[in-house]
């Protein structure tokens, strides 16, 4: 009875604090100044990745981490990697599949604070694949300018991304390293 009191009694408290804080700012990533890259490897060489076309809506404070959300999405077809050869397989049926898989989501639904800054856990649809991802950043907010920056790691065959020879980790890795810097403007 005492622990169930006791629980009752820590969740009305965290949902004052909650309420406390005050709801988190709205942004928008500004698509001009923000970046999207991930790094690969393949045939035992890193090669570094972007994805040109991407929006993320951002409700964020430090002092609200309750309300705090991000939702990204981003278009497959805008990627680059510097190579012609290497883009066009990877939109192609045995990496992307970009005909049948145009677009990635990411929605957070947990955020703590870390010594580092934050982490969030959040759902990352991709290949027609849903799976958690965590990532860990950064914010800050000074001369008027708020910025997030991170990274995240996840595994690209739990995705279903690699069939045929691309299925095989001997070339391409299956760990594939993201980063993200966004830029943020207050959001309508």
């Amino acid at each position: 009875m005492m622990r169930r009191v006791a629980l009752v009694v820590a969740i009305f408290a965290a949902a004052t604090a909650a309420r406390a804080a005050g709801p988190a700012t709205s942004y928008t990533a500004d698509p001009g100044a923000s970046r999207l890259e991930f790094i690969g490897v393949q045939a035992g060489a890193e090669f570094k990745g972007s994805f040109r076309k991407f929006t993320a809506a951002v409700d964020f404070a430090p002092d609200s981490l309750a309300s705090a959300r991000f939702d990204v999405q981003i278009d497959l077809n805008s990627l680059d990697t510097m190579d012609k050869d290497r883009d066009k397989t990877m939109r192609g049926p045995d990496i992307f599949d970009i005909a049948h898989f145009p677009t990635a989501h990411y929605v957070t639904r947990s955020f703590t604070k870390t010594a580092a800054g934050y982490s969030a856990v959040g759902a990352l649809t991709l290949h027609g694949v849903t799976k958690d991802v965590p990532i860990d950043f950064q914010f800050v907010s000074a001369a008027g300018q708020s910025k997030i920056e991170g990274t995240a790691k996840l595994k690209r065959l739990e995705f279903g991304v690699g069939q045929g020879d691309w299925k095989s980790t001997e070339w391409v890795k299956d760990e594939v390293k993201v980063t993200f810097s966004l830029v943020l403007k207050p959001g309508t």
